[in-house]
């Protein structure tokens, strides 16, 4: 379906240079479906519309300030390209970590405007609130820590995230280009019952194709049209990307969300088997984020809270699976990460977990190794 619809509008205009009915009905569609939506905007790229979003909160609140966690990553622009993995010497203490640059070339005054905590640390948000409340205009997170190894939500970490802002005039930010239409067709946002005043969304709204989306209040997101909030760009809401929206929102919401219950049912599956065929041969590994998303480390420890805990995972173990699953013809990426889509079967996840039985047990066989 999302190659056709492809193949159907790429034989009309390819950019319309003016708003156009696809976005409508793909702004409807998402207003359907994700608790904040009010209002929607498109770009391009996660980083852009994490941009857009930053810039709604600071010009909202009338404040600076942006609250961000370590770990979490939110695109590669200066602003916000910080402590998304540092090392333990750049980290600095856990109660209140650096905020480290990620990249040569960033600004130095980019860490003037962000506050670094730990994830899963509501009392130390909650200090830095009750410290300097009045400069933070909003705070930004991914629902479920999926670029730092897949860690969930410490139970009430969200909700007071949720109070904490709107007690104190901040906005927040979910970022969920990962977890948006993978976790839920309504977004972590759905399944965690926490509504933030802006989200980002991206990859699996368009199926891949290149599209992005800033949701959130509609009197937020009107600050675009009228409050002083300069917003654009060529190829927002192409009608290429658009279209390939349309076809994935309507697959994504077909039977209430059936595809999205089975890729999830499937990872789970997965994550499943991972888990026991490190058990049968000794291996200490731990398998942590939800079905359709998740990481596999090598780790002493027993559960993952935040960024630190994944600063202890054994790399080199990490790495050794990857390239002995990779030849067996299995793929994740090189921090760990699996995915399952609609496009998987019982069959692949059953291939799968026969690579990681025989990597394995080869360890095991190796003493080990």
């Amino acid at each position: 379906r999302l190659v056709e619809a492809y193949r159907r509008q790429a034989e009309k205009p390819v950019i319309y240079g003016a708003e156009h009915r696809l976005e409508i009905e793909v702004a409807e569609k998402i207003q359907a479906l994700v608790p904040c939506a009010e209002r929607v905007a498109f770009t391009s790229s996660g980083s852009e519309a994490v941009q857009l979003a930053l810039r709604l909160a600071r010009a909202a609140a009338g404040r600076r300030m942006i609250v961000k966690f370590e770990g979490h990553y939110h695109g590669w622009f200066d602003a916000v390209l910080l402590s998304h993995h540092p090392g333990a010497e750049e980290a600095g203490p856990l109660h209140r970590p650096y905020v480290a640059p990620e990249s040569k070339g960033q600004v130095p005054n980019a860490v003037e405007n962000v506050i670094v905590l730990p994830w899963n640390r509501a009392d130390l948000l909650e200090e830095v609130f009750s410290e300097r409340g009045e400069e933070i205009a909003g705070v930004i997170l991914e629902p479920v820590l999926m670029n730092s190894g897949g860690i969930l939500p410490a139970a009430g970490f969200l909700e007071a995230a949720r109070e904490l802002t709107a007690r104190h005039g901040a906005l927040l930010i979910f970022d969920e280009i990962i977890t948006g239409f993978r976790i839920d067709p309504g977004g972590a946002q759905k399944v965690y019952g926490v509504t933030p005043d802006i989200a980002t969304f991206g990859k699996a709204v368009a199926g891949g194709a290149p599209l992005s989306v800033v949701a959130g209040r509609a009197k937020v997101l009107e600050l675009m049209f009228g409050g002083g909030v300069s917003f654009g760009g060529t190829f927002n809401g192409n009608p290429v990307s658009l279209a390939a929206a349309a076809a994935a929102l309507e697959e994504i919401s077909r039977d209430g969300g059936r595809a999205l219950r089975e890729a999830n049912r499937l990872g789970g599956l997965l994550m499943e088997g991972i888990r026991a065929a490190a058990a049968r041969h000794g291996v200490r590994a731990l398998v942590s984020g939800f079905g359709a998303a998740f990481a596999v480390h090598f780790t002493e420890a027993t559960e993952l809270t935040h960024y630190r805990d994944v600063l202890a995972d054994d790399r080199e173990r990490l790495a050794r699976f990857l390239r002995e699953a990779l030849e067996g013809g299995v793929y994740a990426l090189p921090d760990g990460r699996f995915y399952t889509s609609a496009a998987h079967s019982e069959q692949d996840i059953e291939q799968t977990l026969a690579v990681v039985e025989s990597v394995f047990s080869g360890w095991a066989a190796r003493g080990g190794a």
